[in-house]
């Protein structure tokens, strides 16, 4: 046997800049949309599941803080990411954004951090939109929570609608058509500055510049607001016309 053969070592797969995603155990959408913008050169995306009930309720939500920083130590142990989200909508609003990054940065002390609420208020900010529409999957008592939040972030919540459910499987499977109806009741009569679309668990990355051009209006969603925030939070300014208005910032 031959032991101690001499080596040379290079970057290997390492990207210049990394990007940390904390998923809900129930999601079966945001990894998958998350690839359709990463690989990005030079940025490295991973990812690591979070315990959570598949029902979305105010209690399920409120009891996966204490298990962020956990979660988030399986991502590449003792090694820094740059970037890290935490892919939870409504738990977001439930723990607040504050909380959410104090467990982060117990465990990635200098990490830029981002949630889909906190990427959603960024896309706001750049078309200077102040009066959202919501669409979203959740039960009422979920809904009251989301709604407060950005009220107090200081947006007016000018029209809102909901599918009314709380099983994150099936939200999953919400089909385009289904989505875009909601979205064209929830606005009807009403005035209207931006769309957000709520949930990770919701599929709708691929159609946002459609429906855009189809209604005049700045669409977002969970998903599309954080991937373009982890994006931008890395550095990277790169635009990706097919995925709309808010990647041409």
């Amino acid at each position: 046997m031959i032991k101690n053969l001499p080596f040379k070592t290079d970057k290997g797969v390492r990207g210049d800049k990394r990007i940390g995603l904390i998923v809900l155990a129930s999601d079966y959408t945001i990894d998958h949309e998350f690839r359709k913008i990463f690989p990005i050169k030079n940025i490295d995306y991973f990812q690591a599941r979070i315990q959570n009930s598949p029902n979305i309720t105010p209690e399920t939500l409120f009891e996966m803080g204490d298990k962020i920083s956990s979660t988030l130590k399986l991502i590449l142990p003792g090694d820094k990411l740059d970037v890290v989200g935490y892919g939870c909508t409504s738990a977001t609003a439930v723990l607040g954004e504050k909380k959410i990054f104090e467990f982060i940065r117990t465990v990635h002390p200098q990490a830029l951090c981002t949630t889909p609420i906190t990427a959603a208020f960024e896309a706001f900010k750049k078309f200077k939109a102040k009066k959202i529409a919501i669409l979203t999957p959740y039960r009422d008592d979920v809904n009251k929570n989301l709604i407060n939040y950005f009220e107090k972030a200081g947006f007016d919540i000018s029209a809102f609608g909901s599918f009314n459910e709380e099983r994150d499987p099936i939200v999953s499977c919400i089909d385009k058509q289904s989505i875009i109806k909601g979205i064209k009741e929830t606005i009807k009569g009403n005035d209207v500055d931006m769309i957000f679309i709520s949930c990770t668990s919701i599929k709708f990355m691929d159609y946002v510049a459609e429906v855009e051009k189809m209604l005049g209006i700045p669409v977002t969603t969970s998903n599309h607001a954080m991937a373009w925030h982890c994006m931008r939070l890395s550095g990277i300014r790169k635009k990706i016309s097919k995925f709309g208005k808010l990647y041409q910032f």
